[in-house]
């Protein structure tokens, strides 16, 4: 399919089918997607980026649908992008369009948007901040990302926000672990949801406890409860995503974010192209698995193997 040669313009005047079209390009690693980006990246950094992470099960779609009601009731556009578990057939979004968010689908202020992970380990595919940034010449006033459940690798979605929100659910004991585990200096704000659970205040405690064993900045993390289904809590939350944006601006950290988390996406996309080329360059001989035969045999160490392709001695 040949690529239209107006589709930036078309993107950067917020046109939902060049937008569509544009990620599209991008998730399949089109060079005119690449192309594309590069066209129209000096026309980003106008979203807020907020990025929602959590386990599965824990409201997090629902959630996000709250808060997409709240900022279309405020006249801004709004842009999601739900990052799935890749399906083993088709390679695609497994959970495809978003159930929950189906009654944002025909609203023109609102684009919903799924992208398979590709595996990756922390459940954000390469392209997913390429995607984001299309969704930001795109016009789009808010960004929200959200990722698959897949625990502490979740780590890496600060390498794609603003502001990032952790959201938990009571009698998740597996969740205050993960806290205890490194996440408890990854989030800006935490959201206990479906607080209706009697063991709701519980969790707020063992989380406070956590939180009180990290490092201390400018920033308190506040613990708010909400109950997504029917709306509670969501407009305190969308209050505090605001306050922490303006913090960061007042504080003069977004930049500092915005730098780290480009250079992330930086070294990503070139960890994955030199993988990729790799992978390539090794299925042409058969001297790879010669030496992954010298390795099972304990002829070879496994990091004298890998010294040995990064040599280039392996044909």
């Amino acid at each position: 399919m040949s690529v239209d040669p107006n589709l930036a313009q078309r993107l950067l005047a917020g046109d939902r089918r060049a937008l569509a079209r544009a990620i599209s390009l991008v998730e399949n690693d089109d060079p005119a997607g690449w192309a594309l980006v590069r066209e129209v990246y000096p026309q980003t950094g106008k979203s807020a980026v907020v990025g929602v992470t959590g386990a599965p099960g824990s409201g997090k779609s629902t959630l996000i649908g709250g808060l997409v009601k709240n900022r279309r009731a405020a006249d801004r556009s709004v842009a999601v992008l739900s990052i799935d578990p890749t399906s083993p057939f088709t390679q695609g979004a497994l959970l495809g369009d978003r159930i929950r968010l189906t009654e944002h689908f025909l609203d023109p202020g609102v684009f919903i948007r799924s992208m398979a992970n590709r595996g990756a380990l922390g459940g954000l595919s390469e392209a997913s901040l390429q995607a984001a940034l299309l969704m930001d010449a795109a016009g789009r006033d808010d960004v929200f990302l959200e990722t698959v459940g897949v625990g502490q690798a979740e780590v890496d979605i600060i390498d794609h926000a603003d502001t990032v929100l952790l959201v938990l659910m009571p009698g998740g004991g597996d969740s205050v672990q993960a806290l205890k585990a490194g996440i408890m200096e990854i989030p800006d704000i935490i959201v206990v949801n479906k607080a209706d659970h009697p063991l709701t205040q519980t969790m707020v405690r063992e989380i406070r406890g956590v939180l009180s064993l990290a490092p201390q900045g400018s920033w308190k993390v506040p613990i708010l409860q909400t109950e997504a289904v029917d709306g509670r809590g969501i407009d305190e939350l969308m209050d505090k995503l605001i306050e922490h944006r303006a913090h960061i601006e007042q504080e003069g950290t977004l930049s500092e974010r915005r730098r780290n988390n480009l250079r992330s996406e930086v070294l990503a996309l070139a960890t994955h192209r030199v993988r990729r080329d790799l992978e390539q360059r090794l299925a042409r001989g058969d001297g790879f698995e010669k030496l992954i035969d010298d390795v099972v045999a304990r002829r070879l160490d496994p990091a004298s193997a890998a010294a040995a392709i990064l040599g280039d001695d392996v044909p």
